[in-house]
């Protein structure tokens, strides 16, 4: 299947000619999706349509708990941004997809049936078959499961695949269902039977965010769902080449900070980080979106989905007078390190260790942006439990593992991981051919430098479970 090339919006147009029904397929990658939801010819979302207020039914399979459930299909509103799964109605990890049932509660001139997604992976395109019914026929099944629809009084309105067109890049979509110069169809029920956009791994089911059905006969002009309003401000960096947007949203106690510490800190430091980070044909975002939430799950102070960076306020309230801003700083590595969920879909690849995604990100903060802090050196390394130490531990541990490895080894190890998870290149063997050591040997060289730099003397085996150890852990 072919994939979009650029980060741009594309429309592409397919038609049945039996039913003369045409479908329009418009894609937003990149810089161009955005909370809008403009397209070049599928109309944006509307929040008067025949189906604004009334409610899907899931009539087969099993909705994912952490989306919004049916009611943020017809509620009007769209995504604040590409990966937000309480905005969205998907069905569960490792299904098949499922089908949703729409009573329309009369029969309706069925102008247009359009559908929209966003999503920065393979959760972004939709692959459905969309029925249409009055509910007069004698055999009409209402809520049809596993059976054949078109023997249960079901007609066939379309199918859409935009994977046919599009690849599974992910992005922002759009699908319109119509006819030249007449209606789609006279409907009461209207039936969408989802499937999977791939099958590569769990997470292939569909992030839809709104789905409206437009009536032939409406007496009202469409209304467009109006982009939300925001508190916040744009930041430009590196001359105008990046635009850093820092929204407080209801966190308006964090605007001062947000607008004056943390503003100049992105625009300096997000082009470094790029500049830290290069790699061939490398093109990195030039939006990024710094927003603070009330609270993320679990408590999360901070997390990353492709450009768009979510802070918790409740951390950050407590942390504003010391690890706040080099936190932020380790979500923009990851702002920059974003392709490597692409490069895992490349024949053969083998997907950057997770000790890596997160190591990476506090080696820069750490050693770059705050080396001052001590948060990840030696002196800190010291207090942590020193049997708990390895090269793969992640984060603040990790990162000391690789500037050892970058001072007595390669300089350059940090760039050439990157890299190689960009490309979907990573392979263990990327160690000896720049070090000459395997990463486990590198990792034990590491600890027994550090034992001796700490002093710590070797315990047996037999007495390793008992045996005090030097510091106390403080993570």
């Amino acid at each position: 299947m072919a994939a979009a090339l650029c980060a741009c919006a594309v429309s592409l147009h397919a038609a049945d000619p039996a039913s003369n029904v045409k479908v329009t397929m418009d894609h937003n990658e990149g810089d161009d999706a955005s909370a809008s939801f403009k397209f070049e010819h599928v109309p944006s979302p509307q929040i008067n349509d025949a189906a604004a207020r009334l409610r899907f039914e899931v009539v087969n399979g099993t909705l994912d708990s952490n989306g919004g459930g049916v009611g943020k299909l017809t509620d009007g509103k769209v995504p604040s941004g590409e990966d937000a799964p309480g905005e969205n109605l998907f069905f569960v990890a490792g299904s098949y997809g499922g089908r949703l049932l729409l009573d329309l509660g009369k029969v309706v001139g069925v102008k247009q049936i359009n559908t929209y997604s966003w999503h920065p992976g393979s959760r972004g395109p939709q692959i459905y078959t969309v029925y249409g019914a009055v509910g007069a026929d004698a055999n009409f099944e209402v809520k049809p499961k596993q059976t054949d629809l078109t023997q249960r009084g079901w007609t066939l309105i379309a199918r859409v695949n935009t994977t046919s067109q599009f690849g599974q890049s992910g992005g922002q979509y759009g699908v319109s269902i119509s006819k030249a110069d007449e209606a789609v169809g006279k409907f009461r029920y209207l039936l969408f039977d989802c499937a999977t956009t791939e099958d590569d791994d769990a997470f292939g089911n569909t992030f839809y965010s709104e789905i409206d059905v437009v009536d032939a006969n409406a007496s009202e002009a469409p209304q467009i769902v109006a982009q939300a309003k925001s508190a916040g401000r744009t930041f430009d960096s590196d001359g105008g080449k990046y635009q850093i947007t820092i929204d407080p949203a209801n966190a308006t106690d964090l605007s001062d900070w947000a607008f004056e510490t943390l503003a100049p800190v992105v625009q300096e430091w997000y082009p470094k980080l790029v500049a830290a980070l290069p790699s061939d044909g490398f093109v990195p975002p030039k939006r990024v979106t710094i927003r603070i939430e009330d609270e993320l799950r679990n408590g999360t102070p901070a997390w990353t989905i492709g450009s768009r960076v979510e802070l918790n306020a409740k951390w950050f309230r407590n942390n504003l007078k010391g690890e706040a801003v080099g936190a932020v700083i380790h979500e923009l590595v990851h702002v920059v390190q974003r392709q490597y969920w692409r490069a895992r879909r490349k024949p053969g690849a083998e997907p950057m260790p997770g000790w890596l995604v997160e190591g990476i990100p506090d080696y820069l903060r750490f050693f770059k942006f705050e080396p001052e802090s001590h948060g990840a050196d030696d002196i800190w390394l010291k207090r942590q439990r020193f049997s708990s130490l390895r090269y793969d531990k992640s984060y603040r541990i990790s990162a000391n593992f690789l500037n050892w490895v970058c001072e007595k080894y390669d300089p350059e190890i940090v760039v050439k991981l990157n890299a190689a998870g960009r490309l979907g290149e990573y392979k263990p063997d990327l160690w000896k051919t720049a070090t000459q050591k395997s990463v486990e040997e590198l990792g034990a060289e590491w600890l027994e430098v550090k034992r001796e730099q700490f002093g710590i003397k070797p315990v047996s085996d037999a007495a390793a479970a008992t045996a005090p150890e030097a510091g106390a852990r403080k993570m």
